[in-house]
């Protein structure tokens, strides 16, 4: 588990961590920043799923967490990749041609609250 070093964190609060085998780090000293990525990905996580989504159980959160990384490392787009999804192929140009009507398959994510769509083959 990564902390920040926040007084309110005891040594208490680092032990029950401990007694369940979870490694507790903390960032480095006056780096209030050093969260940012994580503070995104939560946040993302947040507005796009869990939001939208009433979690039962830690196995039903597993599985709702586990369906929306395929998704979003495999298909949304990443608009620092220039609009393609982290697992694919760096050389793939995004599609960008319009100018010809296709087919559009959709696909539902997590009973419909994603939707994924590709052209037909």
């Amino acid at each position: 588990m990564i902390r920040d070093r926040d007084s309110k964190y005891t040594e208490s609060f680092d032990a029950v961590f401990e007694a369940e085998g979870i490694e507790t780090v903390r960032t480095a000293p006056r780096a209030p920043w050093m969260n940012a990525h994580c503070e995104r990905v939560i946040g993302t996580l947040r507005r796009e799923l869990l939001d939208h989504v009433l979690i039962w159980n830690e196995t039903h959160a597993r599985h709702v967490l586990d369906v929306y990384a395929r998704h979003y490392n495999g298909h949304r787009p990443h608009q620092a990749r220039e609009q393609r999804p982290p697992l694919t192929d760096s050389r793939t140009a995004p599609l960008t041609d319009s100018s010809t009507p296709r087919r559009l398959l959709q696909t539902r994510v997590l009973g419909g609250l994603i939707n994924e769509y590709r052209h037909a083959a």
